[in-house]
């Protein structure tokens, strides 16, 4: 079993398949023609957003990091080297609706951002977060490596 993809419901899927291909680099993968609507598949690497037309009835709009309603997806989330430059890049191309946060305090340099999309789904861009495992392994190479320095210094 393998994780798939993500189904966003669009107000207008041209301007939400527009965002996330400008913003977080994803290509039109497959367009399901349904006649009267399509649906369009997005990918990047591994990564799949399926875009289908929104029902007119109105939801309410996320705030913050993203609704908190049981049965609902929060978020998505993005890993991006410099959140900064990502908020720069994208000027007013977005509302940003919380951060940029800091995060040192669980993972020395995580930094995140959450920005809303066309259609009001919150996406999370961060930079600097590892699995502990990751950071444990990165941490044993580093200590590692400065008692090598340390012999040859």
């Amino acid at each position: 079993m393998r994780w798939s993809h993500v189904g966003l419901n669009c107000t207008d899927q041209k301007v939400t398949e527009e965002f996330y291909t400008r913003w977080f680099g994803f290509a039109r993968a497959r367009v399901v023609d349904l006649g009267a609507s399509q649906i369009v598949f997005l990918r990047k690497g591994d990564a799949y957003l399926e875009l289908f037309p929104a029902d007119a009835e109105p939801a309410r709009a996320a705030v913050d990091d993203g609704p908190r309603t049981p049965g609902r997806m929060r978020h998505l989330a993005f890993q991006t080297d410099s959140v900064d430059a990502f908020l720069a890049d994208l000027g007013d191309g977005a509302e940003v609706t919380l951060g940029p946060l800091d995060f040192d305090d669980f993972v020395c340099g995580w930094r995140t951002v959450w920005v809303r999309d066309p259609d009001g789904v919150i996406v999370e861009v961060s930079q600097g977060f590892e699995d502990e495992h990751t950071q444990a392994d990165r941490t044993d190479a580093d200590r590692t490596n400065d008692m090598k320095g340390a012999r040859h210094g």
